[in-house]
C-alpha cells in the first residue's frame, strides 16, 4: 500500500503539472502498471483468503479500512483517464468474498467510486468498456450481498443506482444489457423481501421501471433479453394485481376518489400503448392489458402472451424476430441431441468413447 500511496502522488503530481497527456509517458504508463499489480496481488488475497486462517470478519476489520484510503481517494481524485478499473473489481470482490461484514463501508466505497465512474462511462456507450463491465459487476454484488447498503447511502445516490441499472439495461452491447436486467430482477426481489423500504421504492420507481422494461422490449434492438423482460413485467405487473403495492402509484389530486393501483396502472399501460403504437386499435391493447394482470398466468404463457403482442406491431411484423423464440429453440435442440444420443447408444459400436459415460468414474 505504501508503494501504491507513493505512486499514486506521482501520478497526480505529473498530472497536475502536464495535463491528461501526462497518462500517455512511459514513466507515467510504467507507474499505473506497478499500482495495477498491486491491485491485483489484493484482489488474489481477498479472493483467497478464507477461514479457518483468515475468518472474514477478521478480514473485514483487520484489513479492509487500511485499503479504503489510499485506493479510494486516489479513484477519486485522479481524472478519467487515470482511474484504474482493477480499482473497481477489488471492491466487487471485497462484497462477494465479505458479505454482510463489509456492509457498513460500502456506503463509503459507493461515495468515492460510483458517481465518478458513472460519469465516465454514461456519456456514450463506448469510452472506458472495462470500467463499464467491471462497474456494473460491482453493482450486481452489492445487490446481492449487501443489500441493506443500498439504503444507507443518500437519496440523490440511490436514484442514481436505480438510473445506472436502467441505462446498463438499455445498452445495446448485450453482456452489459442482460447484466442490468439481472440486477434489476434481483433488486425488485430484495426490495419485495424488505417491507420497511418496499413500499416508498414502488411509489418513486416502480411506474418508470414498467414503462422502462416496455421500451427496450419494444425497440427492436434487445429481442435477446426477451425471456427477462417478460420475468420482470410478470412481477411488477402482479404485485400491483395482488395489492402487494399499497401505496398509491398516482398523484391522489388528479385522480377520481376511490382510484386504484391496479385501475389506474390498467389505464395508463393502454394509454402509453395507443400512444406509442398507432397502428393498434383498443381491442387489441384491452385484450393484452387484460391478459398482464392476469395473475393465473405462469411464465411460459406469460412469455407467449407478450411475443403474440410483439409480433402483432407494425413495427416487428418485418422483422426477423427468432431471437423471440430462443429460449424454445434452445430447448428443442437439447431434446433433438438427446434423441439422436439415446438412438445411437442402443446400438453397440456407434458411439465413441469421449461420447461415452462411464459409470465406475
Amino acid at each position: 500500500l505504501n508503494v501504491y500511496r507513493v505512486y499514486s502522488e506521482r501520478i497526480s503530481a505529473a498530472v497536475a503539472q502536464q495535463g491528461a497527456i501526462a497518462t500517455q509517458m512511459s514513466l507515467v504508463r510504467t507507474m499505473r502498471s506497478a499500482k495495477k499489480e498491486v491491485l491485483r496481488l489484493l484482489i488474489t488475497f481477498i479472493d483467497k483468503s478464507g477461514p479457518p486462517e483468515a475468518e472474514p470478519m477478521a478480514v473485514a476489520k483487520g484489513f479492509i479500512p487500511p485499503v479504503l484510503d489510499p485506493i479510494l481517494g486516489d479513484y477519486k481524485r485522479n481524472i478519467a483517464g487515470a482511474r484504474d478499473p482493477e480499482v473497481l473489481t477489488l471492491f466487487a470482490t471485497v462484497v462477494e468474498k465479505l458479505k454482510s461484514n463489509v456492509v457498513d463501508e460500502v456506503p463509503r466505497i459507493m461515495e468515492a467510486i460510483f458517481e465518478c465512474t458513472l460519469e465516465m462511462i454514461t456519456k456514450n456507450f463506448e469510452d472506458y468498456p472495462e470500467h463499464r463491465i467491471r462497474f456494473f459487476e460491482f453493482l450486481k454484488a452489492i445487490n446481492q450481498y449487501c443489500f441493506p447498503a443500498l439504503f444507507n447511502i443518500p437519496p440523490e445516490h440511490q436514484k442514481l443506482v436505480v438510473h445506472a441499472v436502467v441505462w446498463a439495461m438499455k445498452h445495446t452491447e448485450r453482456n452489459i444489457s442482460d447484466t442490468g436486467l439481472d440486477i434489476l430482477h434481483e433488486l425488485l426481489q430484495n426490495v419485495g423481501r424488505t417491507p420497511n423500504v418496499a413500499q416508498a421504492f414502488y411509489q418513486q420507481y416502480l411506474l418508470s421501471l414498467i414503462q422502462d422494461v416496455f421500451a427496450v422490449m419494444t425497440d427492436r434492438l434487445h429481442k435477446s433479453g426477451f425471456k427477462m423482460h417478460a420475468t420482470l413485467l410478470r412481477l411488477m405487473f402482479h404485485l400491483v394485481q395482488a395489492n402487494q403495492v399499497t401505496v398509491p402509484l398516482f398523484d391522489p389530486s388528479t385522480q377520481p376518489p376511490g382510484q386504484t393501483n391496479p385501475a389506474f396502472l390498467r389505464e395508463y399501460i393502454s394509454n402509453l400503448l395507443i400512444t406509442s403504437f398507432p397502428n393498434l386499435n383498443k381491442m387489441q391493447v384491452s385484450k393484452f392489458v387484460d391478459g398482464m394482470f392476469d395473475i393465473k398466468m405462469d411464465l411460459p404463457t406469460f412469455k407467449t402472451h407478450l411475443r403474440d403482442f410483439l409480433i402483432e406491431l407494425k413495427e416487428f411484423s418485418a422483422e426477423d424476430n427468432s431471437a423471440l423464440f430462443m429460449e424454445e429453440k434452445e430447448r428443442e435442440r437439447q431434446a433433438a441431441e438427446q434423441a439422436a444420443m439415446a438412438q445411437r447408444s442402443a446400438v453397440p459400436g456407434m458411439l465413441k468413447p469421449s461420447e461415452m459415460i462411464d459409470n465406475d468414474l
